[in-house]
């Protein structure tokens, strides 16, 4: 039998969808960030005493999907693929349009998850930073409403260890770093104060808790991939704190994992409270709170407006700096409001005329 033309093509239009569809199956090593719509928080904050305020308005927390990419999608959205330089128009709308969505982000995947730590590992970590973040916001809240809270860092968390380095078999996740060579380290900043005057090589004695045990360990630094002249352990920090609350707080963000949403929570926490902090409008707002109560940036801002926007809050909180100059460039008529510490975003909201 004779092959037209027309069969050919579409014979070879049939095998490149089937091509397409084995690329979206196998992952590259890329990530993917999404879009995700906002979160109202009042049914996740549960406080001793207090409860939702009636009337309009709402806090909303926003999360960014993460997830690692497809070959194909690394194709469709890379700048500068195979598919972009070669097979543009036809695979941009034959092939690549059912499996891209509007304001995803590619980004490589050493971004997300560190050099040697595994997927798995890296989500225990994004977990284990909102459960922490939860505390801090509700200290942070009940604290502002002049309760006597109990708040102090304790200490770095070995979240995830890097595969290949030397703290493999020294250290456990979970394990709490309290000092490096004798000098306290009982937050994040005062370890890398403490690493920048470190060579890569060199051997440093870590003090730890590990459960009630307190032990030490002799580590051979490493270079820092990102820096060569920066000496690291070879691990995922976070911060252990010794919080202590006046009234049970109790919040479930379900697999919802990451430090961002710790200044939504503490204005919710402030809202069961009585105090109607969002003044009738929907806030959204994001950020790391810090036990000072200083809002600390966060990633994937562009997502997060978009988010934002998607749920239709009437303003949105985010980090000063970066973080809010990235935010105005997605807004499209969402009020950004910057913030750099708790007391600041309150006084942002009660300038805002009360609606509703």
């Amino acid at each position: 039998m004779r092959l037209s033309p027309l069969r050919i093509l579409g014979a070879l239009a049939g095998l490149l969808v089937v091509t397409g569809i084995v690329l979206y199956l196998l992952p590259s090593n890329d990530y993917l960030l999404l879009p995700d719509r906002a979160h109202p928080v009042a049914p996740l904050v549960r406080v001793q005493g207090g409860h939702t305020p009636p009337g309009p308005g709402g806090i909303y927390f926003v999360d960014v999907i993460e997830r690692r990419a497809s070959v194909l999608e690394s194709e469709c959205y890379g700048t500068d693929s195979f598919f972009r330089r070669v097979l543009h128009h036809f695979v941009q709308t034959q092939i690549c349009s059912p499996f891209t969505r509007s304001g995803a982000t590619l980004v490589p995947a050493n971004l997300i998850v560190p050099p040697g730590v595994s997927d798995q590992a890296a989500r225990r970590v994004d977990l284990r930073e909102m459960t922490i973040s939860q505390r801090v916001a509700a200290a942070v809240a009940l604290r502002r409403l002049g309760y006597h809270v109990v708040a102090r860092p304790a200490g770095v968390i070995v979240d995830a260890i890097e595969l290949g380095s030397h703290a493999a078999g020294e250290l456990e996740p979970a394990d709490v770093i309290v000092s490096v060579d004798g000098t306290p380290t009982l937050t994040i900043a005062k370890l890398r104060t403490v690493f920048a005057h470190v060579h890569p090589g060199a051997d440093v004695t870590l003090g730890f808790r590990r459960g009630t045990q307190r032990l030490t360990a002799t580590v051979q630094t490493i270079a820092d991939p990102f820096d060569k002249r920066r000496a690291i352990v070879g691990f995922t920090p976070d911060q252990a704190a010794d919080i202590r609350l006046p009234l049970s707080v109790q919040i479930d963000s379900g697999n919802v994992g990451g430090p961002s949403a710790g200044l939504a929570f503490a204005l919710e926490v402030l809202e069961k409270l009585g105090r109607k902090v969002d003044r009738g409008y929907r806030v959204a707002a994001t950020g790391q709170m810090e036990l000072d109560g200083q809002v600390s940036p966060i990633g994937g801002v562009k997502q997060k407006t978009l988010g934002a926007r998607e749920a239709k809050a009437d303003v949105f909180l985010v980090p000063a700096g970066d973080n809010a100059a990235e935010a105005r460039r997605y807004a499209h008529g969402l009020r950004i409001i910057a913030v750099k510490s708790f007391p600041q975003a309150l006084r942002a909201l009660a300038t805002l005329p009360r609606k509703g």
